[in-house]
Order: structure tokens, then C-alpha cells, then sequence
């Protein structure tokens, strides 16, 4: 099944279409585009998204839209992140975007753009094709509570090495 995500976040939009295996659990990426639109310039300072923002975002949806369906997805999820969350006038972007692309964007929480983040940057890590997307996601893009892969804590062990001071004495630093 062919599937397309889009990740809107203050600075940067992607889009990834791939094709998954729902029964090998496999992703395999058929494009993968970034492009800095700076969605979040001033909002900070104003609470607004700035007109310029949303003008380049939104010509970035047009051509994720169409690369979408040239690659002829099945289903899409759109998620944004904090600019979007933070605006007054989110429900322009919300508006804009379900113009362009046909699915009206996701506005996540704080949480769960985190553990977003960390299962993305967790599956881009280890060369697992294995994304935050899955068979399971509705037509409006939205993963069954069933899909949804919650992160697990890693740790890793602590190394001690000893390094040497200026005067030739030995001392032990810890490195994480």
C-alpha cells in the first residue's frame, strides 16, 4: 500500500511517500523531499502566522500535493507541530492546507510531536524502514489506536576513560 506523511514544523516541511508491507511490517521509500518555509517566523512575537509564512508553506503544499498524487498515495497523513499549535489564526492554515492536499492537518500536541520525533529519528537511526505510519491509518490519515508504536527508553552504558591533564596527571572523565 503506497502511503504519503507530510511533517509541517516551525521551520521545515517534509514529505515522505512509501510503499509498506503490512505483513513484513516493511516501509520502503518511494520520495523523500524537504524544504525550509519558516511556517514560524515572528509567531512567537506576534501569535500570528505571518501572511509571507503561510504563502510559503502553502506553495510547498502544492507541490507536495501534486507529487502525492502523481505518486498516486493511498492514504495521507498531514501532521503540524508548534507554529500551527501556537497561532491564533491556525484555522487559515488548516483551511489552506486541506485546499491543497485533501486532508485536513493534524495540530498535535507537545507530547506527541516528541515521541513522533523519536520513533522517526529512532527508525532513520538504526536503517530501519520502519515508520510512524502504518496499514492502519484512515482515510483521514489518522494511525487506529492499534498502530500507534509508542518509544521505549534507551540507555546506554556509560564509559570511563582516563585522559591526561597539562601537568601528565591522569584523570577520569565520563562520557555518555
Amino acid at each position: 500500500m503506497r502511503v504519503a506523511a507530510v511533517d509541517c514544523g516551525t521551520n521545515s516541511i517534509r514529505l515522505l511517500v512509501a510503499d509498506l508491507d503490512p505483513a513484513a511490517g516493511s516501509q520502503v521509500d518511494v520520495e523523500r523531499t524537504m524544504e525550509i518555509v519558516r511556517l514560524g517566523a515572528g509567531v512567537d512575537r506576534t501569535g500570528r502566522l505571518a501572511p509571507d509564512a503561510l504563502e510559503r508553506t502553502f506553495a510547498a503544499c502544492d507541490r507536495y500535493g501534486d507529487r502525492i498524487r502523481v505518486l498516486g498515495a493511498e492514504r495521507v497523513r498531514f501532521v503540524a507541530t508548534s507554529a500551527s499549535r501556537d497561532a491564533q489564526n491556525r484555522d487559515e492554515f488548516v483551511s489552506g492546507v486541506l485546499a491543497r492536499i485533501g486532508v485536513e492537518p493534524e495540530v498535535v500536541p507537545g507530547a506527541e510531536e516528541a515521541g513522533l520525533s523519536f520513533v522517526g529519528r529512532r527508525a532513520g537511526s538504526t536503517g530501519s524502514r520502519r515508520a510512524p505510519i502504518s496499514s492502519s491509518t484512515s482515510a483521514a490519515g489518522r494511525p487506529s489506536s492499534s498502530s500507534v508504536r509508542r518509544p521505549r527508553t534507551v540507555r546506554r552504558p556509560r564509559t570511563v576513560r582516563r585522559c591526561p591533564t597539562p601537568r601528565g596527571r591522569s584523570t577520569s572523565a565520563a562520557y555518555a
